[in-house]
């Protein structure tokens, strides 16, 4: 009996500091949510006025002065829709490796420390990686094939990385249960493995497109052109794209106080585009979740 008020003293302290902690998860929800909010509503506010028909099929000109971005829109979604494709099936497949072939030990450590830090790594070193490599070695120019090259490098640790989680989430039993009426381990992981992991790998998906669709540093050295009203003809071509487009806008043009509305609604048609890309990606996955359901 002596031991119950110290007993109940410590639930009430382990209480009052679940407490806290809550707190503070929800004010920083809050607060992240608030900064969403103001960022996307500043951006509405002085981009819509710029948003029009003829802003988003026409090409640049005037010195970028006057048109539109249609060029910039198609060179984005090529960018980040062509590095997935080359991404998505390598990612995809080391982490297979990782997780259902490779031995735990020190190599597959040193391995997965390594994607891990790439993960982090800025975007400018892929581009300057991108522009060692693929540029001038490989001697593919500045193009759209070196620009989505890059960006699978940049987004591949990612993909990785959810994969891998993915494919750990799937229960043991599924995997004990194919091989036990018969089946091969690749036949496991492909038949049974694999569609489990499905939305796992496709959440991963959905960042990387988010990334690449965003990122400046990483193709202004590899794909991205500072102007040209002609749309590329193959992938040796280089594009027009909206990161770079913003940023050429906003530093780099001839009246870049005239053309501040065109800075703003070139960046909410980025973010429109990266929503709307998200959204198809968060529909296949859940798609995907009720057929497995």
């Amino acid at each position: 009996m002596q031991h119950m008020p110290e007993t109940s003293e410590a639930n009430n302290l382990r209480h009052i500091m679940q407490t806290i902690m809550f707190t503070l998860f929800k004010v920083s929800v809050a607060i992240n949510a608030l900064a969403l909010a103001v960022i996307c509503g500043f951006v509405l506010y002085f981009g819509a006025p710029a948003i029009s028909l003829e802003f988003l099929l026409e090409s640049p000109r005037e010195a970028m002065t006057q048109g539109g971005i249609f060029p910039c829109i198609l060179g984005t979604i090529a960018l980040s829709y062509g590095s997935m494709l080359i991404a998505l099936p390598w990612g995809v497949a080391t982490a297979i490796y990782l997780h259902e072939y490779a031995k735990p030990g020190k190599v597959v450590h040193i391995i997965r420390l390594a994607i891990n830090n790439l993960a982090g790594v800025p975007s400018v070193v892929f581009g300057l990686f991108g522009l060692s490599l693929f540029v001038t070695m490989l001697g593919m120019g500045v193009s759209l094939l070196a620009g989505m090259l890059t960006l699978a490098a940049l987004v591949l640790p990612l993909i990785i990385g959810a994969s891998e989680e993915a494919l750990r989430s799937v229960s043991p039993t599924y995997r004990e249960a194919s091989l036990g009426l018969g089946a091969t381990k690749w036949q496991t992981i492909y038949r049974i493995v694999l569609p489990s992991a499905a939305p796992g790998i496709l959440t991963g998906a959905i960042l990387s497109v988010g990334r690449a669709a965003g990122e400046t540093a990483a193709i202004m050295f590899t794909a991205a052109m500072f102007f040209s009203p002609l749309l590329p003809q193959s992938i040796f071509d280089s594009v027009m794209a909206l990161p770079y487009h913003i940023y050429v806008l906003a530093t780099a043009g001839t009246n870049i106080e005239q053309t501040r509305h065109l800075q703003y609604g070139t960046a909410l048609v980025l973010i429109a585009l990266v929503l709307s890309m998200n959204f198809f990606a968060i529909m296949l996955r859940s798609r995907m979740q009720r057929k497995l359901s």
